[in-house]
């Protein structure tokens, strides 16, 4: 039947084929032959191969894109004389080379002779085809596929019953998998400690030089003892202290409750070795700086309530390990947040505002006496006067009088009040950084930034800023609201802005005529001019005065070593005739610059202008938070207080004392390097 089809291919595909006649013939011929062995047709009897005659086939599989191509192939290699059947398997294979899903098709191509065999198996090898042996014979087929079947039966049993295997040990792996991979980095942890050794010339104990707290050094050597005792070793450890002219780590102890305060200043800059740390100071001052310019009883008492629950819920969401960003950074500020809610609650009372309303907790002290027909004939705001009978007589208990609500005035009142509170404490503020400063010179024996900083930087403040908180406590306390009083009455009190504006600019500060004197008090314009004269003498004094002493010690310590230079080598020439003397002998003695031997002289001069931290502020937290786009920047926006806040610390108050250039102590800690490993592993 194979042949019969691949005689009709032939006359379809390539037209009338001569010899089709005598094929059939042959046939015929043979199907006899096999019945009832060599007959007579008329010709004369040949011997002939019955099996060359007798189509044979191939079978397997391709991939199903390449099918065309493939027919196209055998067809003109062939020149026709090939039959090819193919069926699409519908189910994808995987690749065993890849992994991936790939769709074939199954094929079996019949020809005939040795020749075309030769020939399409080299097809089918080009073409990447895997070919599988099919007998010829139904019964040996039928044996084969039973085969085939129960070996794919025998398969899937294995792959079940191992896949379940794997299942159970993977389940049983999983309970232990986060301990394993505790253990492993711990161990790896201890091997990288020790490698960081050194073996001493015996070759038989480990030597190491760390930095450790001195707080902890006896915590360390009953550690020590403890690890000897369970390890059964019989050489004890010794611990001894060493002196190193390096520079030593800084490490600030912290808590849960202060290391948010700390992170503020460690993402600046860390602190330098027994340079004075202000955090402690932070805690206070950073809620209580913002709530000045937060103030809001409403506002501060959610910021309290979600702070609270932060707190109150703090171990079962630490636990959560959350990854995103923004949460984090305010589970980590929880206590500052907290902190900041309280102070700003208390700000809130002081200056009576509630969501932008007023609490009208005690009754204002305010009384309106003024009879109907007055009210209607008015015809420009009326102004009360306290020191007529409008006013009761007492001030409001606590706060700020809830009648300022209805007031024409009222945020120019406010905007005062609050002006000048933020003045005297930002001056305050500024002038405690400048006393931190002396502290740390004197530790550090720094007489040069005694004499070259802190002391005109104390000058130049007092004499500027704290004589204008001066001038406002002098207002508050010499003139009263009286219109009348022509001294001391409120229409001639003069603005301290104004005021102080004219001392600079050493300008006459206009006033009323019916007013006796714009001072406020007599010699106001001597001692002015003197306070002016002395601040603008600071000045040169801050920047210039530092930077030249320290050229002028750096000179001086260059030609000592000239000079040094010359004699060592005149002596060893013979040239010279006497040895030096023991006061040569010692170069001069350096100006105590803190720490400036080998900055460059610019960046010496850089620092005393104080830009550095105003610098990482704006690129750091101003900038980045003003130019995100979408919510995180109105996140951003709204936390406006707490930039100033940080802006203030930074620039107005570490200037005068932080230098931030020393480096973190790394300790070795698990904690530590699997909280690393476990933030690591998810970004």
């Amino acid at each position: 039947m194979g042949l019969l089809m691949c005689c009709v291919v032939e006359q379809h595909e390539g037209g009338t084929n001569p010899t089709e006649s005598m094929t059939r013939a042959l046939i015929n011929e043979d199907s006899i032959a096999r019945q009832s062995g060599p007959v007579q047709l008329g010709f004369p009897e040949k011997h002939y191969d019955p099996e060359e005659y007798y189509p044979c086939f191939v079978a397997g599989v391709i991939l199903r894109e390449r099918i065309p191509a493939f027919e196209r192939m055998l067809w003109r290699a062939c020149r026709g004389n090939v039959f090819l059947r193919q069926a699409e398997i519908e189910t994808p294979l995987e690749d065993p080379s890849t992994g991936d899903q790939v769709y074939k098709s199954v094929f079996i191509i019949f020809f005939q002779g040795d020749q075309l065999k030769t020939r399409v198996k080299k097809i089918c090898e080009g073409f990447r085809a895997t070919l599988y042996p099919c007998p010829e014979a139904p019964t040996d087929r039928r044996e084969m596929a039973m085969g085939v079947m129960t070996r794919i039966e025998d398969l899937n049993t294995v792959l079940g019953q191992t896949q379940d295997h794997r299942h159970r040990v993977l389940v049983a792996a999983a309970k232990n998998i986060k301990n394993w991979f505790v253990k492993v980095r711990k161990i790896k942890a201890i091997y990288h400690t020790l490698n960081l050794f050194n073996l001493d010339v015996t070759q038989k104990c480990l030597i190491a030089e760390c930095w450790v707290p001195v707080l902890d050094l006896e915590n360390i050597q009953l550690a020590l003892r403890r690890g000897t005792e369970r390890s059964g070793s019989s050489v004890p450890p010794i611990l001894n202290r060493m002196d190193t002219p390096e520079d030593p780590p800084t490490y600030n102890h912290t808590n849960k409750f202060t290391s948010a305060f700390q992170v503020l200043y460690d993402s600046y800059g860390i602190a330098s070795y027994r340079e004075m740390n202000p955090t402690p100071y932070t805690i206070i001052t950073f809620p209580f700086l913002f709530a000045i310019m937060f103030g809001d009883l409403g506002h501060g008492s959610l910021m309290t309530i979600f702070a609270a629950w932060m707190v109150l819920k703090e171990k079962p969401l630490a636990a959560k390990k959350s990854d995103n960003e923004i949460w984090n950074i305010f589970f980590g500020g929880r206590y500052i947040i907290l902190l900041m809610g309280l102070f700003s609650m208390y700000t809130g009372l002081i200056y009576n505002d509630v969501f932008g309303k007023s609490l009208n907790v005690f009754g204002t002290s305010w009384a309106v006496n003024l009879n109907k027909s007055f009210v209607e004939n008015l015809k420009e705001p009326y102004m009360l006067d306290p020191a007529k009978s409008d006013y009761i007589g007492y001030p409001y208990p606590f706060g700020m009088d809830p009648v300022w609500q209805l007031a024409k005035n009222k945020i120019i009142f406010h905007n005062s009040f609050k002006m000048k509170i933020s003045i005297i404490l930002g001056v305050t503020h500024m002038l405690f950084g400048v006393a931190i400063s002396l502290f740390n010179n004197l530790y550090f024996k720094n007489k040069l930034g005694i004499i070259c900083e802190f002391i005109p930087q104390v000058i130049f403040l007092v004499f500027l800023f704290f004589y204008m908180v001066i001038l406002m406590f002098i207002k508050w306390i010499k003139y009263y609201a009286n219109f009348d009083d022509k001294t001391r009455g409120s229409s001639c009190a003069p603005s301290v802005l104004i005021t102080f504006i004219n001392m600079v600019l050493s300008k006459d500060t206009p006033y009323v005529k019916e007013c006796e004197t714009p001072n406020m008090y007599a010699g106001q314009d001597a001692i002015q001019k003197f306070l002016l004269m002395c601040a603008f003498i600071c000045i040169p004094w801050i920047l210039l005065a530092k930077p030249i002493m320290i050229m002028r010690s750096r000179k001086a310590a260059n030609q000592y070593s000239v000079t040094h230079n010359q004699l060592n080598s005149a002596t060893e020439n013979g040239d010279a005739e006497q040895p030096m003397h023991n006061n040569t002998s010692q170069p001069p003695p350096a100006a105590h610059g803190g720490g400036h031997d080998e900055e460059p002289m610019s960046e010496i001069f850089i620092h005393q202008a104080h830009s550095q931290l105003s610098e990482v502020l704006w690129s750091m937290v101003l900038n980045k938070g003003l130019t995100v786009d979408g919510w995180s920047g109105v996140l951003m926006e709204g936390l406006s207080a707490f930039l100033h806040t940080l802006r203030l610390h930074w620039v107005e108050f570490c200037t005068k004392f932080y230098s931030g250039n020393g480096y973190a102590f790394q300790p070795f800690s698990f904690e530590l390097i699997l909280d690393s490993a476990s933030q690591s592993k998810e970004e």
